[in-house]
C-alpha cells in the first residue's frame, strides 16, 4: 500500500467491456482489492495507516474499517468493498476473511473460463460446493454451554487475538461478555429447546450498549457500568450531585410556559394587566412542577428545556434536574431503572417512576461533567467506559471491541464454534476434494476442485503473515486432515501446524457460515456479468439525463435494453 495516498483507483476507462474481457476485469479489480487487505489476516497482522482528505490518520488492522476509507472506482470493486459492510452487519467478525476468500474463489474461476467453461455451469457447481461446505462446518462443529465463563471467554480471546487490543485481551474480552449479557434479554413466553436456543433472545447492542470513549488513565481502567452513563451536568449548580436509590421521572416534554403555536397577539392598556399576564405563566409552570413533586422524585430527566422558573421550584423540593437528554440514552435509562419516558406532566403514574438504580452521582473525567446511575438491579441497558491515551487508540479499542461484542452476540444466537487458525477452511477443502472425485462428474469437478483450491487461502495467508515455510505448513496440514484431524490448524505466531483443541483457539461457526455464503454468492455475482459499459454525457452517445459512469450489468435482453 502507498505510503503517500491509499487510493486504489481500478478503472476501466470510457470503453465498453464485453465477454471474456468483463470478466477478466472484475476478477482483477476484486483480486486486487483482497490483496489491499491480505496482510490484515491474524495475529502478526500489519497495520495499515491510512490518511484522510482532511489531514487525519487512521491506524488499524480492521479489514472493514480500511475498506470503509479507501476510494475505489472499479464498479467490481466496489461491490467487494460492500461484502465487507454486509459482512460486519450480519455477525460483525470475519471481514477481513469473506473479502479474501471471494478474491481467490475469483481467481480461480478464471482459468475455468479459459477453458471455455460458461459462467452459469462455474455457478451451479459454486453452488453445490457451498451446500457441501456448510455440511462440513455442521460435522466438525462442537457446541458450547453459553452459562460457562471460561468458555465463553476462550470464543471471544480468538476474535480480539488477531487485533491491536490483543494486550488487554482479558480486559476487553471480559467487558464484551458483560455487556452482551447485561443487554440480553429473554422473552419467557418462548419455548426454547437445544435446537432453538436463540428463539425468542433479542440481544440490541447498537440501542443499548454505548460505548463512551473518554482520553485520560489507562485502558486498564476501562469498565462496563451497571447502569447508564451520559456526558451531562445537572441544570443547577445547587442541586445534588449525589443521591442514593433515587426515584427517578424520565420525561419528553419541556418544563417552560407552552406559547400559542400560532402568532399570538396581546393587548395591554394597564401596567397591572402585564403582572397577571406574568402570574398566569408563573402559575402554569408551577402546575407542572406540583405535578411532578406529587410523586416525591430525587431525580427528573427531560429530553427538552427546563426554564430557570421550573428550576426553582424543583430546587426548593430538594430535586435534582437534567435537561436536555438524548431519545437514545433516555431510552437506556428507562431500561435500567424501570422508568417509563412520559410525554406530558399530566400523564405521569406510580408506574413511571423508576426505583431500579442505586446511586446516582456526577463525575468530573478529563474538563468534562458525567452523569452515572449505577448499582442498578438487573439493568437491561448498560455503558461501556472506555480510557486510554489518546482519541485514536480509544476509536481502535471501539472498533475492536464492537467485534468481541458481536462475537458474544452470535454464540449467544448460535452456540456451534467452528476450530480457528484456517482448520475448518481446510477441513472445507479437503471435504471438497473428496466430494468433487465421490459425487460428481464432468465439468463440474473442476469448477468445484476450484473452491477447494481458494479455501486454502486462509491457512496459507496465515502462514504467510507471521513468515512461515508456507509449503512445508501446508503439506502438513494437508496430510493432518486427509487422516481425519480435522482440529489441526494454523498457530497465527509460529506459522507451524498446532491442534486447535489444545491451543483453545475456537470461532463462532455462524461467522464460518456468513464468510462462506457471502464470498461464494458474490463470486457467482460477479461471474455473470459480462457487459461493463461506462454511460457518457450528452447526445453523442444517445443518452439522456446524468451521467451513470462505470455502470456493470449482466447479459441478457435486459442488459442489452439498458446499454
Amino acid at each position: 500500500m502507498s505510503a503517500q495516498q491509499p487510493v486504489f483507483v481500478v478503472n476501466t476507462g470510457p470503453e465498453r467491456h464485453s465477454g471474456r474481457k468483463a470478466q477478466a476485469s472484475n476478477i482483477g479489480a476484486a483480486k486486487t482489492v483482497a490483496d489491499v487487505i491480505r496482510t490484515c489476516l491474524g495475529p502478526k497482522a500489519m497495520l495499515k495507516m491510512i490518511l484522510d482528505p482532511m489531514g487525519g490518520i487512521l491506524l488499524t488492522n480492521d479489514g472493514h474499517a480500511i475498506l470503509r476509507e479507501i476510494e475505489v472506482a472499479h464498479p467490481a470493486a466496489k461491490s467487494m468493498i460492500e461484502l465487507s459492510r454486509a459482512q460486519d452487519e450480519e455477525v460483525g467478525d470475519g471481514t477481513t476473511s469473506v473479502i479474501i476468500l471471494a478474491g481467490e474463489v475469483l481467481a480461480y474461476s478464471m482459468p475455468l473460463l479459459e477453458r471455455n467453461l460458461h459462467p452459469v455451469v462455474i455457478i451451479s457447481a459454486y453452488k453445490k460446493a457451498l451446500t457441501r461446505a456448510l455440511q462440513v462446518i455442521e460435522s466438525i462443529s462442537i457446541p458450547v454451554n453459553i452459562e460457562k465463563d471460561d468458555e465463553m471467554l476462550a470464543i471471544i480471546r480468538t476474535s480480539i487475538g488477531t487485533k491491536f487490543v490483543s494486550r488487554w485481551s482479558e480486559l476487553m474480552c471480559r467487558l464484551a461478555l458483560k455487556a452482551v449479557r447485561t443487554v440480553a434479554s429473554i422473552d419467557p413466553t418462548v419455548q426454547r429447546s437445544v435446537d432453538s436456543l436463540s428463539s425468542g433472545v433479542t440481544v440490541d447492542l447498537k440501542r443499548y450498549a454505548r460505548v463512551e470513549k473518554v482520553p485520560g488513565g489507562e485502558i486498564e481502567n476501562s469498565c462496563v457500568l451497571d447502569g447508564v452513563m451520559l456526558n451531562k451536568d445537572v441544570t443547577h449548580p445547587k442541586m445534588r450531585r449525589r443521591i442514593e436509590s433515587p426515584r427517578i421521572i424520565l420525561l419528553d416534554c419541556s418544563l417552560e410556559y407552552k406559547k400559542g403555536e400560532s402568532q399570538t397577539n396581546i393587548e395591554i392598556t394597564r401596567e397591572e394587566d402585564w403582572s397577571k399576564i406574568l402570574e398566569i405563566e408563573e402559575q402554569q409552570v408551577k402546575q407542572m412542577c406540583d405535578k411532578i413533586l406529587e410523586f416525591k422524585p430525587d431525580l427528573v430527566f427531560t429530553e427538552k428545556g427546563v426554564s430557570d422558573l421550573a428550576q426553582h421550584f424543583l430546587l426548593k423540593a430538594n430535586v435534582t434536574c437534567i435537561r436536555r437528554v438524548r431519545k437514545s440514552d433516555n431510552n437506556r435509562i428507562a431500561r435500567a431503572t424501570g422508568a417509563q419516558i412520559v410525554n406530558r406532566v399530566d400523564d405521569l403514574r406510580d408506574t413511571d417512576v423508576g426505583t431500579r438504580c442505586g446511586l446516582f452521582h456526577v463525575e468530573k473525567l478529563g474538563d468534562e461533567y458525567f452523569t452515572f446511575l449505577e448499582k442498578c438491579q438487573d439493568p437491561k441497558a448498560c455503558t461501556i467506559l472506555l480510557r486510554g491515551p489518546s482519541k485514536d487508540i480509544l476509536n481502535e479499542i471501539d472498533r475492536n471491541l464492537a467485534d468481541a461484542m458481536s462475537v458474544a452476540r452470535n454464540i449467544v444466537f448460535h452456540p456451534l464454534l467452528a476450530p480457528g487458525g484456517g482448520a475448518t477452511e481446510m477441513a472445507i477443502s479437503v471435504g471438497l476434494a473428496q466430494y468433487a472425485g465421490q459425487s460428481l462428474e464432468g465439468v463440474e469437478v473442476a469448477a468445484v476442485h476450484a473452491v477447494a483450491d481458494a479455501m486454502e487461502v486462509i491457512p496459507r495467508t496465515l502462514i504467510q503473515n507471521c513468515g512461515g515455510n508456507t509449503i512445508k505448513t501446508l503439506t502438513q496440514l494437508r496430510a493432518r486432515h486427509a487422516n481425519g484431524e480435522y482440529s489441526y490448524g494454523v498457530d497465527g505466531n509460529t506459522g507451524r501446524v498446532a491442534d486447535m483443541k489444545q491451543y483453545g483457539l475456537y470461532e463462532s461457526a455462524s461467522v464460518k457460515i456468513q464468510i462462506l455464503k457471502t464470498a461464494i454468492e458474490s463470486a457467482s455475482l460477479l461471474l455473470r456479468v459480462d457487459d461493463v459499459v461506462s454511460a457518457k454525457r450528452g447526445a453523442q452517445s444517445g443518452a439522456s439525463g446524468p451521467t451513470a459512469p462505470n455502470m456493470a450489468m449482466a447479459g441478457g435482453e435486459e442488459g442489452m435494453g439498458m446499454a
